[in-house]
């Protein structure tokens, strides 16, 4: 049975072809290619987009009455199939390069080189992908997209080794651009953005290649078992094996810890004190809970002893913990690890200047508020810093948490700093409100008994109900009559 594509391509099938890809996509870009026959393809022109004629372009309505003409097929086919071809990245627009649908208003495309064609199996490399953002990252000084910043903020994390070669690639290749002409450079953009919208979807997109040409399964494969594929299987299933787990009753008796830990602290099942502000209109609670108030709430300071990372999380508990940490002569630890959070979610073109801030400071011989870490993630960091990023100073960050958590973080709970701050802590007072029938008021949750528990009280209820109605006196009477007969003597 022939794949739907090739079916409503109309073309003839292919009987012969590689099998390490879909026939189908041989037959899409046997299409594209007569698309492009300059006697009975689509004729391309030159078009003005903005102030710049770009040549070769070619308008949406063209492509649709093209395929129209030539497959035989109704409107609406025809329109998703070229909706298709802009998806798979055959087709791209030249007008809203992030917009992969074939528009019939006057819109205007260009053909894909066949080079980036889908079925060419050309892998999007993590390498070309950091050279792509780096070029325009260094176009646009430093305004990208939320999401190409993630992503060029991981790469440059995950190919770290090789970010040099990165960097004089993607400023070789900007160089290369401005020397072409305007139109050529245009049209190079576009082409570019399309290919890595197709290849590297954007969130919020559906990335047609997980579905389509390259997705993981084939439903018209026919697969063979051989005894390669036998062993790989048995390889796997040892592997899974051997894998270590963590027991069921481990870990739901670690959920139900946290749970019960937090119980007081969740707004939902415990409520708010004093009050709701969404339901009451009363400020108080968020007065109370102020990120640097002077007084903190008893619950707040409560939570600070459940864990580490609680503390941390908390401006106020970490300005206590800083006092603390002053008075063991050991604050300089506390101000890198906020010193690097700053540098890692703040601004991206004061990365260097921060960063360079922070060894001078810190971490450079004889520095005014040197920090004491080991040799060897010094000198991952000192390398790191010759190309400053975001995380650079992860391995530094993560060594000095570490130590205030084992070191610092006991002594804390048991100091006069933890306990005066919990001793002043202020718990307020449920404040009286109106009545409503907004479901997350305070309230005093019971919980349902057990179907066990009740039906061993409908037992005993029953149980209680039978002897009550049995008159002890009459049976005990009644048996004494029966001592007194005399007894038959024996024959």
């Amino acid at each position: 049975m022939l794949p739907r594509a090739v079916v409503v391509l109309g073309l003839p099938p292919v009987h012969s072809c590689n099998t390490s890809y879909p026939c189908h996509a041989l037959q899409i870009e046997a299409l594209m290619m007569e698309m492009q026959n300059p006697d009975t393809g689509i004729k391309t022109q030159t078009q003005k987009v903005m102030i710049t004629n770009i040549p070769h372009a070619v308008g949406g309505n063209d492509i649709l009455q093209w395929i129209l003409q030539r497959l035989q097929i109704t409107e609406e086919e025809a329109l998703h199939l070229g909706d298709l071809f802009v998806k798979y990245g055959y087709i791209y627009p030249l007008q809203e390069p992030k917009n992969l649908t074939l528009r019939t208003d006057g819109s205007l495309y260009r053909f894909q080189t066949p080079y980036f064609w889908p079925a060419q199996s050309w892998p999007a490399d993590d390498t070309d992908y950091a050279i792509y953002l780096a070029k325009k990252n260094i176009k646009r000084k430093g305004i990208l997209e939320e999401y190409e910043k993630e992503h060029y903020n991981m790469l440059n994390q995950k190919i770290n080794y090789k970010w040099d070669f990165v960097i004089m690639q993607a400023k070789e290749q900007y160089k290369a651009g401005k020397e072409r002409k305007k139109a050529d450079r245009y049209a190079l953009d576009c082409q570019e953005r399309a290919y890595w919208l197709v290849n590297r979807t954007p969130p919020g997109m559906l990335n047609v290649l997980e579905y389509g040409l390259d997705r993981a399964t084939d439903p018209n494969e026919n697969k063979k078992t051989t005894m390669e594929f036998y062993r790989r299987e048995i390889m796997y299933c040892q592997q899974a094996i051997m894998k270590s787990r963590v027991k069921s009753s481990v870990s739901l008796g670690g959920l139900v810890k946290y749970s019960e830990q937090f119980l007081s602290n969740d707004p939902i099942l415990s409520g708010c004190l004093p009050s709701n502000p969404w339901v009451t209109d009363d400020p108080e609670f968020w007065d109370l809970n102020a990120k640097l108030v002077e007084v903190p709430t008893r619950m707040r300071v409560e939570r600070w002893a459940f864990n580490f990372s609680e503390l941390m999380r908390d401006p106020k508990g970490r300005q206590n913990f800083q006092l603390f940490l002053k008075k063991e002569f050991s604050g300089e630890n506390l101000s890198f690890w906020e010193a690097c959070e700053d540098l890692k979610y703040g601004d991206q073109s004061k990365v260097k200047e921060k960063a360079e801030e922070i060894y001078k400071l810190f971490l450079a011989p004889g520095a005014r508020r040197w920090i004491n870490i080991d040799g060897t993630t010094m000198g991952i960091t000192v390398k790191g810093l010759k190309h400053p990023h975001r995380y650079v100073l992860d391995a530094a960050q993560t060594h000095i948490y570490m130590l205030m958590k084992k070191d610092s973080y006991g002594r804390y709970l048991k100091s006069p700093v933890y306990k005066e701050m919990l001793a002043k802590a202020v718990v307020p007072q449920e404040t009286v409100k109106k009545s409503s029938n907004f479901p997350f008021g305070r309230r005093h949750l019971r919980s349902s008994p057990s179907p066990i528990i009740l039906r061993q009280q409908e037992e005993e209820a029953k149980a209680k109900e039978a002897a009550t109605t049995v008159d002890i006196t009459q049976v005990m009477s009644k048996l004494d009559r029966r001592s007194q007969l005399p007894k038959e003597p024996p024959k």
